[in-house]
Parts: structure tokens; sequence; C-alpha cells
């Protein structure tokens, strides 16, 4: 009689290593009314891959899921860096040319050696920006050369902002800031599809109301 009690016991001890493996990618848990097909939304029309430096001393990934921007990111940066290019460069040649203000150059050739700089690394930069969902907060990372690595945890969340510049409208992108009680944990993610953007809007207020409810 003794044995029978015992027999179903290791049956049931697998169980439970099943349900913790399902743990780390919290992403359908989290995405509210939609499940998975709302978390497709985060990533359709981006980049595929995230974008790090190749030294070892470089911060890791990590494990989970790395939601990216939108391309037209890049485009909306290129456009807006090329205007300024071109009317700085303006400026210098009325200024030297017109009126002999040969020194503007000096400023000048400053701002437009830094600004077509920005723009040929706009690119690389954009697809080493990324966003993961984890179970208790969100990690936002960006950056190459000067890498930063951000957890915002939901609970301290105090405000989801969504933003979007004339440009951003017409590339159908927008932005969306994270305001937190501690100012060095907010977070701007730029080059969301809106659609992306209002999904993620959606399910961080809920987390984020769940968090501080304690539910």
């Amino acid at each position: 009689m003794t044995n029978t009690p015992e027999g179903p016991a290791p049956e049931s001890e697998p169980t439970e290593p099943d349900a913790q493996t399902a743990e780390p990618a919290p992403d359908d848990a989290l995405i509210a009314d939609g499940g998975p097909m709302a978390a497709a939304v985060l990533d359709e029309g981006t980049f595929t891959s995230v974008r790090e430096p190749k030294g070892e001393a470089r911060l890791p990934l990590g494990d989970g899921t790395w939601h990216q921007l939108a391309p037209q990111y890049v485009w909306v940066q290129l456009i807006s860096g090329g205007f300024f290019f071109v009317l700085a460069l303006a400026v210098a040649l009325v200024m030297s040319l017109l009126f002999g203000q040969w020194w503007i150059w000096i400023p000048a050739g400053v701002a437009l050696v830094i600004t077509a700089i920005t723009l040929v690394i706009t690119p690389r930069q954009a697809r080493a920006v990324g966003y993961q969902l984890r179970q208790d907060d969100l990690v936002f990372r960006k950056g190459i050369m000067w890498q930063r690595v951000v957890a915002v945890p939901y609970g301290r969340m105090q405000l989801v902002d969504i933003t979007h510049g004339p440009l951003d409208r017409g590339f159908g992108i927008a932005q969306l800031k994270l305001v937190t009680a501690a100012a060095s944990t907010g977070v701007v993610i730029p080059g969301l599809r809106q659609a992306a953007a209002d999904v993620l809007r959606d399910t961080l207020i809920d987390v984020a109301e769940t968090r501080r409810t304690g539910l």
C-alpha cells in the first residue's frame, strides 16, 4: 500500500521545470489583447538582428527577444542631418563670398565634418538599438563604441509618451518615451512604427498598473 502514493510522485516532478522554461520569454504574456499576434506587430518591418561590437569586452546581448527599430528611422535621420549639412554649407558660402567673412569656415568646417560623420554612421547606430520585454522590466540598449544598457522596472514607470515630428509622420514612425521617478533611468525609444508604438504603449501601461497594484 505504501508503493501506490510513491508511484505518481516522480511523474509530477518534471512538470515544474517545463513551466520554468517558459518564463524567460514573457513577451506573449505581456502583450495585451492579442497575445502572439500583437507581439508580432513589434517586429513587423524592423531590422532583423541587433548589431554589437566585436571585442570581447562588449556588453552581452543575453537571452530573450530583442525588438528593433524600423528602417524608416534611418531615412528620417539622413534627411534631417542632410538638411542641416546643406544649410551650414550655404551659410558659410554666403558669408565668405558675399561678405568676405572667411573665418566662418572654421566653425562651419567643424560642424560639416561632425555632421558628415554622423550621417555615415547613422545606419550602423540604428541597427545597434534594441529593447527587450522581460518579466519585471524593459531593457533598452544602444551604441557600438559607447554602449548603454538601461533596465526600467515596470512598477517605476510614471508616464509613457508617444511623439512624432513632421518627418516621422511622413515615414509612419514615432518615438516612445518612458518617464520614471529617476530621470537617469528614463528611456526614449526612437524609430518605432506607429502600430508598434501603440501596442508597446498599451502593454507597458497595463503591466505597470499591474505591478503597482501588486497583482
